[in-house]
């Protein structure tokens, strides 16, 4: 059968119930294209739907040939791992999870499957689907139902056994991950007391000893349900409470996934129940479809599982990184002098990083271990710039950002807005006196710093043509803008992973390994122990930031390098005293050189996308993080743009 020839005569001439078996499910997958393509409307599918219905009552031998090959896909496919496990990880393990959904979108399948689950998502991939089965009425589900399963009651057993074995399937799963010890020991000690878990497949198999007894009652069925449904929202409420945990101590990314998993394994316990107990039974069947649809095309969206999974993580790396950042705001003109001040430090110390990339370089390494040392060089400036207290400029944007989208939560008024308003007035000024503090003092301190070394050795640190290359790659005329805008993402990077690390290190509870663990104290004594442990956790986060920054900024040029891309970093800080040491190797000459000037024009542009880029990507996961939605953008735009207007030197001086 070819598609574009598909219609429904063909269709029912070509249903055999003997074919093998890729044959008879692609006679099924055939069905749901017919219905669905060409793409009409949801009325149209369903009358597609309808008019099948009614090929097959018109037609004895078909409808013979229809109730066969239904035997045979239900004696082959077993539908209740369908119900049961359609859509869930088979393991508990993110990565794996990750690799699995990869491999759906990468890797095709086969119809010659007897998984009911790979037939499922098939046969019925696409979102359109999901709406033309819910648009299916009771009465056109029953008569589907009826073709299928002509002895009403052998089909109704038939559903009511696999509905109660994907309960008490579902119900396995759900108490071995409520009884793991890394999810048990994070409840609240009440739920803990209360043992939610221990009852539930007790209360399984009596809801399936009401259903099927011959002398059932309704009122004991309801009953037993109802307890069972009191069961799940006890355990529901015992797996909300680990999330109590995480606010606390810290977020696992593992330990997340496993919640979403037996959280999603709840619910469809309760739609599976609501579909055994319906009166209207056929129309709960096709709401049941529908929103297994639904979840076929998650199962294989990697963005989904990402997004759904790391919201927590992203959320509380934000809420670390706002902490932060509302340090390297200042808000009166003492904050600011301070910031100056600490920014001046930040430069004279990035002075003499400068040189010592040069001379690194100068050793002739090959390109890796020259970018290891580079790195190594930059992190231990970083390092040194942090433990003095001192600070580099492009080191804040991606720690104020979150603390920005957090105050977004809270302006829904005009005199909010304009709070808002003045911590972006506060926020700019604050970066450009930063950013002033160290390109202007390192400057003059490389250069200083160079003509000092060439009266100790009696040579200049570059020779002429090094310091015109190092001019030249800095010029505002080349690539050097891109460059820029690359270090900013590096300068992203690294705040991620410093609010990573912050939370791997608190959900480890470190700090007290350290302090108290006996082999520890036994090496260090306690004082020194307990010193050790407070200084980590006060520091861990600026150590992971700046180590993982200096590294990048050595290294991914390097690696790049590797791939024939010639990939370069252009922090602004760096770059000014880079020129400070060309400077000085050539002389008062340079003054009338057009290299020169150049490589100072990009300057400017060097500082805002160092700046911006980091500041605007860390600015959008943190609104993300902090789910900040709905917020009027225009008003606030507007309210900036009349602060600039009015009081642009606010933007720039206390």
């Amino acid at each position: 059968m070819k598609r574009n020839t598909l219609d429904l005569p063909a269709l029912l001439a070509a249903l055999n119930p003997e074919a093998d078996l890729a044959q008879r499910h692609l006679w099924l997958i055939h069905l749901f294209e017919w219905i669905r393509a060409p793409q009409p409307s949801t009325e149209q599918a369903v009358e597609r739907v309808r008019q099948l219905v009614e090929a097959f009552e018109t037609d004895p031998e078909a409808l013979l040939r229809l109730r066969l090959w239904w035997q045979k896909l239900i004696d082959t496919v077993d539908i209740t791992a369908l119900l049961a496990d359609f859509g869930f990880a088979p393991r508990t393990a993110m990565i794996s999870e990750v690799a699995e959904r990869l491999r759906y979108k990468l890797l095709p399948s086969t119809p010659e499957t007897v998984d009911a689950s790979e037939l499922f998502m098939l046969a019925l991939p696409d979102e359109f689907d999901a709406r033309w089965l819910h648009a299916i009425d009771a009465q056109l589900m029953a008569r589907i139902s009826a073709l299928i399963a002509p002895d009403t009651q052998q089909g109704q057993d038939y559903w009511e056994t696999s509905l109660l074995d994907a309960i008490t399937y579902c119900a396995g799963q759900i108490l071995s991950t409520g009884f793991a010890p890394e999810l048990r020991l994070r409840m609240s000690e009440k739920n803990r007391d209360d043992k939610p878990f221990h009852a539930l497949i007790h209360d399984v198999e009596n809801l399936r000893v009401e259903v099927q007894l011959p002398l059932r009652t309704t009122d004991r069925r309801d009953a037993a349900a109802a307890q069972l449904r009191e069961r799940l929202d006890a355990c529901r409420a015992a797996v909300a409470s680990v999330y109590t945990y995480f606010e606390a101590e810290g977020v696992s990314v593992g330990l997340v996934f496993r919640l979403r998993q037996v959280r999603a394994r709840i619910v469809r316990v309760r739609r599976l129940l609501d579909c055994l107990l319906a009166q209207d039974r056929a129309y709960e069947t096709s709401e049941l479809l529908a929103n297994l649809v639904a979840v076929g095309i998650e199962r294989r969206s990697v963005r989904a599982l990402m997004s759904t999974n790391t919201s927590l993580l992203a959320a509380k790396v934000a809420e670390r990184s706002a902490e932060t950042g509302e340090h390297y705001i200042t808000r009166d003109g003492a904050e600011y002098s301070k910031m100056l001040v600490k920014a001046a430090g930040g430069g004279f110390v990035m002075a003499f990083t400068t040189l010592a990339k040069f001379a690194l370089f100068a050793l002739g390494l090959s390109v890796f271990w020259g970018g290891m040392l580079a790195g190594l060089n930059y992190a231990l400036s970083f390092v040194l710039i942090q433990m003095l207290h001192f600070t580099v400029a492009t080191k804040q944007p991606a720690m104020t950002a979150p603390a920005m989208a957090a105050k977004l939560k809270d302006v829904p008024t005009d005199a909010s807005i304009q709070e808002f308003v003045d911590e972006v007035a506060h926020l700019v000024r604050s970066q450009v006196a930063a950013i002033l503090g160290n390109v202007l003092l390192v400057f003059p301190a490389a250069l200083l710093l160079s003509v000092g070394y060439a009266r100790l050795v009696g040579h200049p640190a570059l020779d002429e043509a090094h310091a015109n290359h190092v001019l030249e790659s800095l010029s505002l005329v080349g690539p050097s803008v891109l460059f820029a805008a690359f270090t900013g993402v590096l300068l992203f990077t690294s705040s991620l992973i410093a609010g990573w690390v912050e939370n791997w290190f608190v959900l480890h509870n470190l700090d007290s390994v350290i302090r108290y663990n006996p082999g520890i104290t036994q090496a260090l004594g306690s004082q020194r122990a307990d010193r050790w442990a407070r200084f980590l956790r006060r520091n861990i986060s600026g150590l992971a930031s700046n180590i993982s920054l200096g590294l990048m900024l050595g290294l991914v040029p390097a690696f790049a390098a590797f791939f024939g891309l010639g990939l370069e970093v252009r922090h602004v800080t760096l770059s000014t005293g880079q020129i400070g040491v060309a400077v000085a190797s050539l002389g008062w000459e340079v003054l009338h050189s057009n290299l020169l000037w150049w490589a100072v024009a990009m300057l400017p542009f060097n500082a805002a996308l160092n700046v911006g880029v980091s500041f605007y990507m860390a600015f959008r996961v943190a609104l993300r993080a902090h789910n900040v939605s709905g917020v009027e953008r225009s008003r606030i735009y507007q309210a900036i743009r009349q602060r600039f207007w009015r009081k642009p030197l606010s933007f720039f001086w206390p």
